[in-house]
């Protein structure tokens, strides 16, 4: 089985900077970067064999992959990285099905969410801090907080932590932005609640929203919204631009690393996809 899985990622990586393939995922990929005159130079993959299940005939195996693409734009070379979760079946022994686990995001009941007004907080954003912290745990999950099945926000809140964002308003979950313990805002781990905290916060960590992604620096926030129906399922972290000056980003739930900004390669992705672009503002 191992074999099998070891074989269906090289295939991938093959089909990644082959001429054409049947796969669409791939060729989304391809496609943007088509639109960015941008090539996938070499593709390097490894795969990790996370739990079996095995019943009669049938075994199912999580693994995930983590993909590292080495593009050229233009005369600018970087590596863009990607952990997969994926799902594969075996009757007996040969692959039946091969999947991309799409964790979904729990919605938060966020009816009572309130931006009361504190006492002012001076901040200044240290937005080196906050790309150091993106860089470091893109891949992994720092053990001092809590890790959710789907981490987005969470990673998002821990950079802008790191980047010395004031945290406000707990013990009230539907309050301001915090973490404590067992315990965090819903604007700390869900992507619409963060969202409307970026949109509305006039205390302690505050943003402004901004018409486009060109005026975004590093350490700066894009939400999305993936299906275009008013609510925010994402959120990414500017780490890097493109030779076009265009915003790389970090993120987890797909971790992530140096990803194009617009998603269009995301299985996510669908041309009703609004974004909403953040600047955060020091206050000092």
């Amino acid at each position: 089985m191992i074999e099998k899985i070891q074989q269906f990622i090289q295939q991938r990586c093959d089909e990644y900077v082959s001429e054409g393939t049947d796969n669409e995922h791939v060729d989304a990929k391809r496609n943007l970067m088509a639109t960015r005159d941008a090539k996938i130079i070499n593709v390097r993959a490894k795969g990790r064999v996370l739990m079996k299940e095995q019943h009669l005939d049938e075994t199912k195996v999580t693994y995930s992959v983590h993909w590292k693409f080495f593009i050229k734009h233009k005369n600018f070379y970087y590596m863009e990285e990607e952990i997969e979760k994926r799902l594969a079946t075996f009757y007996k022994d040969e692959m039946t099905t091969d999947g991309l686990i799409v964790e979904q995001e729990i919605a938060e009941d966020l009816f009572e969410f309130t931006f009361d007004t504190d006492e002012r907080i001076p901040f200044q954003y240290n937005r080196l801090q906050a790309v150091k912290y993106a860089e470091r745990w893109w891949s992994e999950y720092n053990p001092a907080y809590k890790k959710f099945e789907n981490d987005c926000t969470n990673f998002i809140s821990q950079c802008l932590r790191a980047g010395g964002g004031p945290m406000r308003g707990r013990p009230n979950r539907t309050k301001g932005w915090w973490y404590q313990e067992n315990n965090w805002s819903y604007s700390w781990t869900t992507a619409h609640a963060l969202h409307l905290y970026l949109q509305n916060s006039s205390q302690g960590l505050k943003a402004r929203r901004v018409s486009s992604v060109e005026e975004l620096m590093l350490g700066d926030i894009i939400c999305y919204d993936f299906e275009g129906d008013g609510r925010f399922n994402h959120n990414t972290i500017i780490t890097g631009k493109d030779a076009n000056g265009m915003p790389l980003v970090n993120a987890h739930t797909t971790d992530s690393r140096l990803r194009y900004w617009s998603y269009e390669d995301s299985t996510a992705y669908t041309p009703n996809i609004i974004y909403r672009f953040y600047t955060i503002v020091d206050d000092v």
